[in-house]
């Protein structure tokens, strides 16, 4: 990855709906194209998106969960990383080092949607002993660009 691959891969995090032409910094919009190309074949552009705003979407609460398992192991983690990735709400989830076993990000409409996911991950069968909610009450700082 050069100097180039740099600048443009910074301009496409920072709005990716640009035109080759426009983001064809030095470089004829074919040659643009085709860099962006090889930038995604070999994996460093994992998927263009959409970002949302979440309140507009209807999902302007946001929680982050410290979980515990009962049981530890690969197994145990895999299972309930597999279970919490298939919740909605679930927009991250990790399996980290120290006295918590996984933190969740989540994305709500309300309190009765945490409750229910609660219900679904948390409780009975699930293989977590305790966990700790924290609500977002504001936010300093959320951006998905990766610094390079």
């Amino acid at each position: 990855m050069d100097k180039i691959d740099r600048r443009l891969l910074n301009l496409l995090q920072d709005d990716a709906s640009r035109t080759n032409a426009k983001l064809a910094v030095g470089l004829s919009p074919s040659s643009c194209l085709r860099r962006i190309r090889r930038l995604k074949k070999s994996g460093v552009i994992s998927r263009v998106v959409a970002l949302l705003a979440p309140a507009k979407a209807g999902r302007g609460l946001k929680a982050i969960v410290a979980v515990e398992l009962e049981r530890h192991g690969e197994q145990y983690m895999r299972d309930f990383l597999e279970l919490a990735a298939q919740e909605p709400a679930v927009t991250q989830a990790y399996s980290v080092s120290g006295e918590t076993d996984a933190v969740l990000m989540l994305r709500l409409t309300d309190m009765e949607e945490f409750d229910a996911l609660c219900e679904r991950l948390f409780r009975d069968r699930s293989n977590v002993a305790r966990y700790h909610t924290m609500f977002v009450i504001r936010t300093a700082k959320e951006v998905t660009a990766i610094p390079l």
